[in-house]
């Protein structure tokens, strides 16, 4: 744990113009991946030239100061200047203050990322006196990648039968006025074969669910549809997913499911706790918020979930993870009152979410970045134990079989990436 910022070694940070590196999920290390794309578009990273960690309720707050001492000390030559050039460091931090986990932050040794039709490499040296690279645009040959790996997942620590029995633990503690709203989630257990590639996970989320960002940092992988802070300048934007069903079977079926989410009082409940939630700790920090006044229908190819956009404006000098540490956890991950639906999280689920749930993303020199909330995701351990959760907003109607349908959807992505067919990995693997 650091109590303040330690010394950064001089980075010298040298970005250039790239041929069409493809699918640049492919270029990510296959068994220690970085990434943050959407449809097509992102950055990748290989390698460690810092690597710092962090733990405690200050830890964003820790590793904000950290990435300060870090962009100080660099040389940064940057002639492309486009979004998520230069100098960047991908970070992913637990959802609780007393997770036994690590918080990281990375600075990785090679960054290539792709934006509106342009791409670019970025070369990150932490030896002394490095030159910066002397040449003005490259080209990268387009790496194999591995078979798929698939999993049989199992109930980990809190199986169906224990998660409806917690759901009507806390529908009886919001009943009684102790919380508004509290997100309960429970987990599967797999493994995969130590050293795994993991790239093809990464395709395959990155294939099914474009409108997602494909996360991976330091062994947590997802493919997540919730922005919990993204800044340009001093404009952020954030997004609210609270509320959700799933979609239907056929074009008249799924229209039915959408309008029947519109207008479930439970689920409209449930998105109002939460919005209301991230734009009263906005108001904290910002100068000006705006929210949707009414949620529109987000479409996911496996559920439809109620959406609220959220723009608000910063004091100067505010970065992504100065925000996400204001808001996390939303009430989205969590319920609200935060500290009473936090503290009946630890009880009734009694088990340590580590980085489920918590801020994903990356971050640039300037401090704008996109920090994203750890869901449809799993962690994988260096053994291959491959742990994913999926949670479902509780208040005073909910149902518990209902919930356990909802949890059951939500594990899709990561269940279903990693269920492909051997005969898919073969092609894929003969394909690379």
């Amino acid at each position: 744990m650091l109590e303040t910022a330690t010394a950064a070694p001089v980075l010298t940070v040298s970005t250039r113009v790239l041929d069409d590196p493809g699918e640049i999920l492919r270029h990510t290390l296959p068994d220690r991946p970085l990434a943050f794309v959407r449809r097509g578009d992102g950055i990748i990273g290989i390698g460690e030239a810092l690597r710092y960690t962090f733990s405690g309720p200050d830890r964003m707050r820790q590793a904000s100061e950290q990435w300060r001492e870090v962009v100080r000390a660099a040389r940064v030559d940057d002639p492309v200047g486009l979004r998520g050039t230069g100098l960047i460091a991908f970070g992913a931090f637990t959802f609780a203050d007393d997770s036994a986990a690590e918080s990281v932050l990375i600075v990785p040794r090679v960054v290539i990322g792709r934006r509106h039709g342009r791409a670019w490499l970025t070369a990150i040296d932490p030896v002394p006196n490095a030159r910066a690279l002397p040449f003005r645009s490259m080209s990268v040959p387009m790496p194999a990648v591995g078979r798929r790996s698939t999993v049989a997942f199992r109930p980990g620590v809190i199986d169906e039968s224990q998660y409806a029995a917690a759901v009507r633990s806390a529908v009886h503690e919001i009943r009684d006025g102790a919380v508004g709203k509290v997100v309960l989630a429970r987990d599967l257990v797999g493994s995969l074969p130590v050293g795994a590639d993991l790239r093809p996970l990464l395709l395959e989320l990155a294939r099914a669910y474009p409108d997602c960002v494909t996360v991976a940092v330091d062994g947590l992988v997802g493919a997540t549809p919730e922005t919990l802070a993204r800044t340009d300048g001093t404009t952020l934007t954030a997004r609210v997913l609270a509320g959700s069903a799933a979609r239907g079977s056929d074009p008249w079926s799924d229209r039915l499911a959408a309008e029947a989410l519109a207008s479930s009082t439970k689920d409209l409940e449930e998105h109002a706790f939460a919005r209301t939630s991230l734009v009263d700790a906005l108001r904290t920090i910002a100068t000006s918020v705006h929210a949707d006044e009414e949620p529109f229908r987000l479409q996911l190819p496996n559920v439809w979930h109620l959406a609220s956009d959220v723009r608000a404006v910063l004091p100067a000098g505010t970065t992504a993870l100065d925000v996400a540490d204001v808001l996390h956890p939303t009430a989205a991950v969590a319920g609200t009152p935060r500290d009473a639906a936090v503290a009946l999280i630890s009880r009734l689920e009694a088990r340590d979410r580590r980085r489920y749930a918590g801020p994903v993303g990356w971050m640039g020199a300037s401090g704008d970045g996109e920090w994203m909330l750890a869901l449809r995701s799993a962690e994988i351990d260096d053994d291959g134990t491959v742990t994913a959760w999926a949670g479902a907003g509780i208040v005073a109607d909910s149902d518990p079989d209902r919930e356990v349908a909802e949890t059951a959807l939500k594990f899709r992505p990561i269940v279903d990436a990693l269920a492909v067919a051997r005969a898919a990995a073969r092609h894929s693997a003969d394909d690379a």
